[in-house]
């Protein structure tokens, strides 16, 4: 049934009187505005800019691509736990990880050139040296200064090496010159606890090798549960350049030298 106008007029004001007298309709809460988000705007540094665009650029320039595999520490992790007193002792500088993973990677660019190699416009470089480029974190962002012949350097020099550019890096005091002319990096998350990333290929060179943290997980061994260190290594490149097959037996090359450090004295 349909109330006219005047019908529902009436039935309102008949609720109304039938109200008790002096009653007066709730007051809703006041609801005030929640207060005003607070930020902070700065200029970007020149280096962050820097690293922005070389980033962006990577992205955009190159077909990347991430393989993946897992590296045993035990070998490594043996021998700088049985010789790194005598290693200070000569040398004056702690034996670390990087030393280690810096010759596997020479060893696999030797055994796998085409990752040794740059796109310049419609031809291709093929680099004849090993300068390998060391990630670096700072206060003010990261960069990536080189380390220069690593083939001719022993663990002691390339330890030796990579401190001195660091420190650099982190007095501020790198130049042009230092970044120039790299062939592959290096970058270890795994110092600040990353179990897992794809670094992007540090422009214009082919390949990056990321390091990450070492964690006891159970493998299988000789069919048997065992417990061991155990690191994952992402190694992105540019697909352009370099085959899945090469980016693979890079990748294995270097696994197979840190897991049994003998190949690199004998070059197998």
């Amino acid at each position: 049934e349909v109330l006219t106008a005047e019908a529902s007029a009436k039935a309102v004001a008949a609720a109304v009187a039938a109200a008790p007298a002096g009653s007066v309709p709730p007051t809703p809460p006041r609801v005030s505005p929640p207060p005003p988000r607070q930020y902070s705007r700065v200029k970007m540094s020149k280096l962050r800019q820097t690293i922005a665009k070389r980033l962006v650029t990577a992205q955009h320039e190159a077909a990347m691509l991430t393989t993946f595999n897992e590296v045993d520490m035990s070998a490594v992790m043996a021998l700088r736990a049985k010789y790194q007193d005598d290693f200070v002792k000569k040398n004056g500088v702690k034996l670390g990880f990087m030393s280690f993973f810096t010759k596997a990677v020479v060893h696999a660019l030797k055994e796998v050139p085409g990752v040794n190699a740059q796109i310049d416009g419609d031809e291709i470089i093929q680099h004849h040296y090993y300068d390998i480029s060391m990630a670096v974190s700072t206060e003010k962002g990261l960069v990536v200064p080189v380390v220069r012949d690593c083939d001719k350097l022993d663990m002691s020099g390339i330890e030796k090496a990579i401190g001195e550019v660091a420190k650099k890096a982190r007095d501020g005091k790198l130049g042009l010159p230092d970044f120039e002319g790299g062939c592959f990096t290096i970058t270890n998350g795994g110092i600040f606890g990353s179990m897992l990333s794809t670094p992007i290929i540090n422009a214009p060179q082919s390949a990056i090798l990321g390091l990450h943290a070492i964690n006891d997980r159970p493998i299988a061994l000789n069919g048997q549960v065992v417990i061991r260190p155990m690191m994952y290594l992402a190694l992105s490149y540019d697909h352009r350049l370099v085959d899945g097959k090469e980016a693979v037996t890079f990748l294995v090359k270097v696994k197979q030298a840190i897991e049994d450090p003998t190949r690199l004295l004998l070059s197998v």
